[in-house]
């Protein structure tokens, strides 16, 4: 893959990159299992704070090197966000919470709680008829019909799409939401 192809945010991530201002955002952006930090980095582009946190070494020195070509500064936080037996997400900490092809469901309520009133989720993953078109396959993994908009069913969703993407051909669920300010 091409640096430059690394770097382009998720289509999801500049369709709503105006929802993700620093004078829209409430505080600081976490990018949860950022991998190359592409998301992040664009939020930081945006001139946002941005951590980006993911549990592999090598994916955060990725991210470093890709911020550093861009000219934008971010934060990395190393840690494994499915140990259990802890509160692994500060309270009211985040203004926005991105998070792109992950999923571990105890992982919800921590989000739910780490995000500010009046901040934002922007999240998207893999459907469990992703196992149509290749991996991931495992269950865990994958969220099942309806399941990403119920868990913010109480917020004020601004987009919401599950089904089928192209280039490449896979199986997604998306949400783009508000936390309500009280």
């Amino acid at each position: 893959m091409h640096h430059e192809e690394q770097a382009q945010p998720s289509d999801l991530m500049r369709t709503w990159e105006r929802l993700i201002q620093p004078d829209q955002v409430p505080g600081p952006v976490l990018d949860v299992a950022c991998g190359d930090g592409r998301n992040g980095i664009h939020a930081a582009r945006l001139g946002l704070s941005v951590i980006c946190c993911d549990r592999s070494r090598t994916a955060l020195r990725k991210a470093k090197l890709a911020s550093r070509g861009q000219d934008v500064r971010i934060r990395l936080w190393w840690t494994d966000l499915e140990k259990a037996h802890r509160r692994p997400l500060p309270e009211k900490a985040f203004g926005a919470v991105l998070i792109f092809r992950y999923l571990h469901r105890p992982l919800i309520p921590e989000v739910h709680r780490a995000i500010r009133p009046g901040g934002c989720i922007v999240y998207e993953t893999f459907t469990v008829e992703q196992t149509t078109f290749g991996p991931p396959c495992n269950p865990d993994h994958l969220l099942k019909p309806g399941e990403l908009g119920e868990w913010f069913r109480d917020w004020q969703v601004l987009h919401r799409f599950e089904g089928r993407l192209t280039d490449p051909d896979r199986a997604m669920a998306q949400i783009v939401a508000r936390k309500p300010a009280a």
